[in-house]
């Protein structure tokens, strides 16, 4: 049911992106916003000077309980935990919670299509949204955890527009509106610093699938145990996409003899090759198998998904080709935020790999990635607060630390050691395995720095 927001008293807790488009919009809409962030007065004078032509309300520099006071609904962006003292008051006085994403979706008057995953959900809702936009121009809108929130279109959208949201579990935890097209790419070990345990996270990644209707579709993968275990939940459509065969009387896409096929009403369709995929990385072919899937689920027009597929060059800091520099080539994988996706990055390449690896730690296990550096990797330099936690995988791997392995206090001394160590054939690889929050705002800005630092190498 939508929400009459007329009168109702919002207190939004985070001013950044998210944070501003729903108080933008609340406020529009006849909401009293009170903005609440624990930053300071001076650190949010860029936000508030945006929202300087709304009537929000601004409460900065700390969390206070009695601003509950005055709240009948609280609104989360995404980096506040639920386990935030406020948000726990909230809950036990049973205020309600939602987010900028579920005020979308009760507003949305289009068509649908939501992404989640542990791991390659930014590039596959690029993706689908070229499609989309290959097929439909400007009627098609790409946001939710990337980008703008959609939030700050939802005004202006029609009923045959398009609406590709990627969502995280930090959005999914509040929704009660689920996608018309639900994808749910992989489920394994991430962010567990915000969840606690498996099981909660992977809870957190189901509720897309919750609140589906029956003429909806869900779209789940083959390959990855955590998203193909939840097709028991699924009380809609079905599709499924993977490397390996598709089940009988099911459509989906698929990978035989290194060919993408879509399988349509039982009839197997060539789609391309997998060496007209410009991305590196197996990861990549799986996340354009995924694409094809949504597409096909969305009815998206086969030869725009298929030109689409084949121009898409990837998006920035995720294996993004900064330089080559004195015969070493330097990737930005800032993207990497977890050990499964700088494993995945590893894998993409035959070269000698120097490893930029650190950050700050989600809580995930590191011992798997630290036996496949051991095993392919050349050199690795470590940085950041999760330095000593990474050193110690690595030793528990395979002994002591061998000479290969160095250890800085930041990223930029890293990009100065590999500059100083990376021999020419080498791959610079940053691919750190955790987040950003120990030196930078968010992996776009810790990779912005690396591309500039490596620029400017001389």
């Amino acid at each position: 049911m939508k929400t009459d927001w007329n009168g109702k008293r919002v207190t939004i807790l985070g001013g950044a992106r998210q944070g501003q488009a729903a108080a933008r919009w609340l406020a529009r809409h006849g909401a009293s916003v009170t903005v609440n962030d624990h930053r300071t007065a001076e650190q949010m004078d860029a936000a508030r000077s945006a929202m300087a032509d709304t009537t929000v309300t601004w409460v900065l520099g700390s969390h206070p309980v009695e601003i509950l006071d005055t709240t009948d609904i609280v609104c989360l962006s995404g980096g506040v935990p639920l386990d935030n003292p406020i948000v726990v008051e909230a809950a036990r006085r049973g205020i309600p919670l939602t987010n900028d994403t579920q005020v979308f979706m009760e507003t949305v008057p289009c068509q649908t299509i939501g992404i989640t995953g542990s791991a390659g959900k930014t590039t596959t809702t690029t993706l689908v949204g070229q499609m989309a936009k290959t097929a439909f121009g400007d009627k098609v809108y790409v946001g939710g955890n990337i980008g703008d929130p959609l939030l700050n279109y939802v005004d202006k959208m029609k009923p045959d527009d398009l609406a590709i949201l990627e969502i995280s579990s930090f959005q999914l935890e509040q929704m009660t509106f689920s996608p018309n097209v639900a994808t749910v790419l992989n489920i394994t070990p991430n962010h567990l610093d915000r969840h606690n345990t498996m099981e909660a996270y992977a809870a957190a990644k189901q509720r897309i699938l919750n609140f589906q209707a029956t003429d909806d579709t869900a779209v789940l993968c083959r390959e990855d145990p955590g998203s193909w275990h939840l097709r028991g939940k699924v009380n809609c459509r079905l599709i499924s996409f993977g490397f390996g065969p598709i089940p009988s009387k099911q459509d989906g896409s698929f990978l035989s003899d290194g060919i993408l096929h879509l399988r349509e009403r039982g009839v197997d369709i060539p789609l391309l090759r997998g060496n007209q995929i410009q991305l590196r990385g197996e990861h990549n072919v799986m996340n354009t198998l995924a694409a094809f899937a949504i597409g096909y689920a969305a009815s998206l027009p086969l030869d725009a998904m298929r030109e689409a597929a084949v121009n898409f060059r990837g998006i920035a800091h995720r294996l993004e080709l900064v330089r080559e520099w004195n015969g070493a080539k330097w990737y930005n994988d800032s993207i990497a935020t977890a050990p499964e996706r700088t494993m995945a990055a590893i894998r993409s390449f035959t070269e000698p790999i120097v490893l930029l690896l650190g950050g700050r730690d989600k809580n995930l296990p590191w011992e798997e990635l630290a036996a496949l550096v051991h095993e392919r990797v050349e050199r690795v330099i470590i940085f950041g607060e999760a330095g000593e936690k990474i050193a110690a995988a690595l030793e528990q791997a395979h002994g002591p630390l061998q000479k290969t392995v160095e250890r800085c206090k930041d990223l930029e001394e890293a990009v100065q050691v590999a500059a100083r160590v990376t021999e020419p054939g080498e791959v610079v690889l940053l691919s750190p395995g955790g987040t950003s929050f120990d030196q930078f705002r968010d992996f776009e800005e810790r990779g912005e720095a690396f591309r500039k630092w490596v620029s400017d190498l001389s």
